[in-house]
């Protein structure tokens, strides 16, 4: 299943992500911290999904409400809805 999400919040502007039975099998995120954020989609890579959302959901950047990791986990759970 293929996830392109949308963020609000953060430098990030969209995340795109590609699932398979239940395992992250990609993710791409346009704009953001570069390097962080391909840290993020390497270390997620071959993740179960609910793994993934335990580990980063509710992680802050700073002063705002999210992050790239939380946005991550919001474009996750769009697929458990």
């Amino acid at each position: 299943m293929n996830i392109d999400f949308t963020t609000q919040g953060t430098c990030s502007k969209r995340i795109e992500a590609e699932v398979e039975n239940g395992i992250v099998k990609e993710v791409r995120f346009t704009g953001g911290c570069n390097g962080n954020l391909q840290g993020i989609c390497a270390l997620v890579k071959g993740m179960p999904v609910d793994e993934v959302i335990r580990k980063l959901e509710g992680i802050r950047c700073g002063s705002r409400p999210t992050s790239c990791p939380d946005q991550l986990c919001r474009a996750l759970r769009s697929l458990q809805a």
